[in-house]
């Protein structure tokens, strides 16, 4: 199971668990001391060229359209380090830490970025490498459905949570719209057609 940032929460680590799953939650800077703890884990790390510390680490390159993307990930599932980031076992089953850096050619211009992951499997990069990818190929996916069939980017949403609030429905709408198999035609066509059809709007709600 992996999510954004906003689902690296402890009771959704707790919650797929429960469910027999594993997770791989990304983090950010919001969460404060324990995203810096982490990242200074893996600076201090990448000063020593993981000399001391039990990691694994996998490397992909991709070439096309002009573009050149390297993607570095390493895991450390160090016991100590790891215990040490969760001492009262507030996250459950934490078993390592994750790092993916993103390097980025596009003509004379490079770009680097860096996430950091908590995970609930031990030291196996590849399958962090893997989990990582086919997580941001999908979320990908459904942001560019989301921009060009309901103008998410152009949202004006600020007030309070309502722009959390539209984009799950959004979410939910979409994932309606795909479920719907009857019409042969594109999201955005079915979305126009649920507009104007209140027949087929309750086909989409019961689909």
């Amino acid at each position: 199971m992996t999510t954004d940032a906003m689902g690296a929460q402890k009771k959704i680590a707790k919650q797929i668990v429960e469910q027999k799953g594993d997770y791989a939650l990304a983090l950010k800077k919001n969460q404060g001391i324990f995203y810096e703890r982490v990242q200074k884990i893996f600076e201090v790390a990448q000063k020593d060229n993981f000399s001391s510390i039990k990691h694994q680490r996998v490397e992909t390159v991709n070439k096309g359209h002009g573009r050149l993307e390297t993607r570095k990930y390493w895991i450390i599932d160090d016991e100590d380090i790891i215990a040490s980031l969760n001492p009262d076992g507030a996250w459950e089953k934490l078993r390592s830490i994750g790092m993916v850096e993103s390097t980025r050619c596009i003509k004379q211009k490079v770009t680097t970025e860096v996430r950091y992951y908590i995970l609930s499997i031990e030291g196996n990069a590849l399958t962090f490498a893997n989990t990582v990818r086919s997580h941001w190929g999908i979320e990908n996916c459904v942001h560019w459905v989301l921009d060009v069939v309901f103008h998410e980017d152009l949202s004006r949403m600020r007030v309070g949570n309502s722009a959390h609030n539209f984009g799950l429905l959004r979410h939910i709408s979409l994932h309606l719209l795909r479920r719907e198999k009857t019409a042969k035609c594109s999201i955005r066509a079915k979305r126009l057609k649920a507009g104007w059809s209140t027949d087929y709007l309750e086909k989409v709600l019961i689909a």
